[in-house]
């Protein structure tokens, strides 16, 4: 994933860790990249998926659609960006044209959300305007129960083909599987200590991942969301990728509505 570009000290200069040249998380210019190994969405295969985007329609971070007003998505990707400077499109199948774009009258960051340990890494958008819902935008049902290892989902965005590489132009999708926060802390070896119980890991295979501008994006379980990307090591380089566990911050999330 992303290569370390702002808030170098992050996470752990807390924790008297050195950060290996692959983490991918904070670069709030570029969000998280390309699914690597992936496949090319139809249209409509993933009604809910969100682009949060510049006003100048560069695409930076992913998100979910989670009723008629709400998205979903990483908090590390809003930091110093208020409503006016963001905008949200829908239904898009390119990471530049096509879909409806909604412009945003809230950005809320979780109050606990901690650039130092990537902590409660959660953001909702609410549109300005009720969506629209159509065969190509619907929303996702919020993750309400606990998931362990072994479970199959899929994570969707529009983040970087390879590491160092372009964006995807289509919206790319990859099947993966999670994999338990004790096997995730041993497999990231020193960084492990970021995986905190509200986090959750899935992936983990050599050639495919989530990468820069993939960050907030949905990892989904059926039509529920049960993870937002928050980060991970080099692109598909062969370490879990890191999301939050939606189930453990549904009820901050709900009271935002």
């Amino acid at each position: 994933m992303l290569k370390i570009t702002i808030f170098i000290s992050l996470a752990v200069a807390a924790l008297g860790k050195n950060l290996p040249d692959g983490f991918f998380n904070f670069d709030r210019n570029m969000g998280q990249g390309r699914i690597v190994g992936g496949n090319t969405a139809s249209p409509g295969q993933f009604p809910y998926m969100a682009s949060c985007r510049l006003t100048n329609n560069m695409h930076f971070c992913g998100g979910s659609l989670v009723n008629d007003r709400w998205v979903v998505s990483a908090a590390h990707c809003f930091g110093g960006r208020g409503p006016n400077d963001v905008i949200v499109v829908l239904g898009a199948q390119s990471r530049i044209t096509g879909g409806t774009t909604y412009t945003l009258s809230q950005v809320i960051q979780h109050p606990q959300w901690n650039t130092q340990t990537i902590a409660n890494d959660v953001a909702v958008l609410q549109t300005a305007n009720p969506v629209t819902f159509t065969n190509l935008i619907s929303p996702i049902d919020l993750g309400s129960v606990h998931v362990g290892g072994g479970v199959n989902g899929v994570v969707s965005g529009w983040g970087l083909t390879s590491h160092q590489g372009a964006p995807a132009a289509e919206l790319q999708y990859l099947f993966t599987e999670t994999i338990t926060n004790e096997v995730c802390r041993t497999r990231l070896g020193g960084m492990g200590d970021l995986v905190w119980d509200h986090k959750i890991c899935a992936g983990g295979i050599l050639g495919s991942g989530t990468c820069q501008m993939d960050s907030g994006g949905p990892l989904a379980v059926g039509n529920t969301v049960v993870g937002i990307v928050s980060w991970g090591l080099e692109c598909a380089g062969g370490t879990p990728d890191v999301y939050d566990r939606v189930s453990s911050h549904r009820a901050w999330i709900i009271s935002q509505f």
